[in-house]
């Protein structure tokens, strides 16, 4: 049920049903009959003012909360008791730490060649051929529109060296309302002829594309990020000159590579003698800080992830593409043991999928190789991520990973409204949910459909795995971004 005033101009909305979220590592936290009151006006737009459980009357709550609201002035958002089925729930929009906009064409596309190989190949021409805004125009749109319907609420973007580009793309993110990151790629050297800049147009150009997402564009949803593609594409004056650029304009988020390949670090390490680590090279040129988030990670050393973990910054781990590139198997749990925060990227193209869920299952997968190879009984219990802590992963995780856990990640009251409305037994579901098993969700549902030996029931943390491990974007039946609708099946 969805309660509408007649010009559809609301103060306020009240969402109710069962709403599941992650709000800490390996914690899974469920809240049925629950009211959640959202403001759609003002300073507070888009953030959740209160969270009612046991909640019998999601309009009054709203009352209750604020007396000076009338019906007209509250929205109710009711799928839980007539437009789904009782196996629908509220889960925290995806969070997609490391995703490259101008290379969805390519999705899928990367044949038996290793990282260096495969950005020659495929990656460099298809991301020059994006200065023609026509064409950037279809792929940045397609690809937002996407994401949206897996359920990412919020995504880290590389675009490419064309600044005009990079604020279209800023432009397609704000009208599609979608929370995004958004980072013009910078890169003076070692690069393609037809595909690079000198070191002070990327300077400049940067700062043309901060100042137009700040000033002109100023959708408070969309955000800079500097984005040095990685340490052989930059030199060390492009890096030092980011890196002041990210001080002087109030400490910008910052996204690159790091040790994603064995084969780039020792080209790192030959292009740089001077530095102790690839982990080095960007912290000598001042990179390394909480607003930094470093795509895959898979061959750190101790020291480096020491280095990672003083400076706060966060890990985007990329299990399809580690996988598709064969670039190795990101070691998540020692990550996350030393402190070090870590979120999940879908890394397209170099992964194949837009999809987080997708993604979630694969860093799941990934862990339980880890875990294969780990002589030790106990450390090969402790090396596997389970469900909950995958979901984590890609929703507060990502958040965290991007020093911006107190937006959104989880339901909290202050927090954004960044939500996906999912039905496990959606038209064309690949989720089979049998009659006895929805008692997870509603104890008065059938228990059993034999007298003799009745069927098991499950839980709901059941019924969420079996979302997690056969769902996809036919399950996402409507996305919200701050309170507002962004998509719907």
């Amino acid at each position: 049920m969805i309660s509408l005033n007649k010009d559809n101009i609301y103060k306020f909305c009240v969402f109710y049903g069962t709403f599941i979220d992650t709000p800490k590592l390996g914690q899974v936290r469920i809240r049925t009959n629950t009211s959640i009151g959202v403001c759609l006006e003002g300073a507070q737009c888009g953030t959740i003012q209160f969270i009612k459980e046991d909640s019998e009357n999601p309009l009054e709550d709203a009352k209750e909360f604020d007396s000076s609201l009338t019906e007209n002035d509250i929205a109710v958002v009711d799928y839980y008791h007539q437009s789904l089925n009782s196996t629908s729930f509220f889960f925290p929009g995806y969070v997609d730490t490391h995703i490259h906009a101008s290379q969805y064409p390519n999705a899928g596309i990367f044949g038996s060649s290793t990282l260096l190989d495969w950005l020659e190949t495929y990656t460099f021409p298809l991301e020059a051929s994006l200065n023609d805004l026509e064409v950037a125009g279809v792929v940045y749109q397609k690809v937002v529109q996407r994401t949206l319907r897996n359920g990412t609420t919020t995504a880290t973007y590389f675009t490419t060296i064309d600044a005009e580009a990079t604020k279209l793309m800023g432009r397609i993110c704000s009208a599609a309302g979608q929370r995004a990151l958004v980072g013009k790629v910078c890169m003076d050297s070692c690069s393609p002829d037809y595909y690079v800049e000198s070191t002070q147009e990327s300077l400049e150009s940067t700062e043309d594309v901060v100042n137009y997402l700040q000033e002109e564009l100023a959708d408070p949803k969309v955000l800079p990020i500097l984005t040095p593609r990685f340490a052989p594409s930059c030199s060390r004056d492009l890096m030092k000159g980011l890196a002041t650029e990210a001080r002087s304009k109030g400490q910008l988020h910052i996204q690159t590579h790091l040790s994603e390949n064995v084969n780039e670090i020792e080209w790192v390490s030959s292009l740089f003698p001077e530095c102790e680590s690839y982990a080095d090279v960007y912290d000598s040129c001042g990179l390394l800080t909480k607003k930094t988030v470093l795509a895959h990670c898979v061959h750190l050393t101790p020291e480096e992830a020491r280095l990672v973990q003083r400076r706060g910054a966060g890990v985007s781990h990329c299990p399809i593409s580690n996988s598709s590139i064969t670039s190795g198997e990101c070691r998540v749990r020692w990550l996350l043991d030393q402190g070090i925060d870590v979120g999940l990227g879908t890394d397209v193209s170099g992964g194949h999928a837009c999809s987080m869920l997708a993604t979630a299952r694969q860093a799941l997968l990934v862990s339980r190789h880890l875990a294969m190879k780990e002589p030790d009984v106990e450390r090969k219990e402790h090396v596997k991520l389970s469900v909950e802590e995958a979901l984590y992963l890609a929703t507060m995780g990502g958040a965290r990973a991007l020093d911006m856990e107190s937006s959104f990640g989880s339901f909290e009251v202050g927090k954004q409204f960044d939500t996906q409305l999912i039905d496990v037994e959606s038209e064309g579901s690949n989720v089979d949910v049998f009659p006895w098993q929805r008692s997870a969700f509603v104890s008065s549902a059938k228990q059993s459909v034999s007298k003799t030996l009745p069927p098991p029931s499950i839980t709901v943390q059941d019924v969420l795995a079996k979302w997690f491990f056969n769902g996809d974007d036919r399950n996402v039946m409507k996305v919200w971004v701050g309170g507002k609708l962004a998509h719907s099946l």
